[in-house]
């Protein structure tokens, strides 16, 4: 039987994470492709709100990477 695909959301800033995502891309590192990363400009302005539509449009997970 195979396991449920999760799709989780990465929101990552600007400044540390998205660049360190972009550089691993640049180097051509893999990651699961049910991980979406969105650039924001600061972990600290993600909002509630954000997190909970995320999840209430069919996210199973919610990741803030700063």
């Amino acid at each position: 039987m195979d396991s449920p695909q999760l799709h989780i959301i990465a929101y990552c800033c600007e400044h540390c994470a998205y660049a360190a995502a972009d550089l691993a891309g640049g180097l051509r590192m893999q990651y699961p492709p049910e991980v979406k990363i969105v650039q924001i400009p600061c972990t600290g302005r993600i909002d509630v709100l954000t997190v909970l539509r995320a999840i209430e449009d069919g996210a199973d997970g919610v990741m803030a990477a700063g």
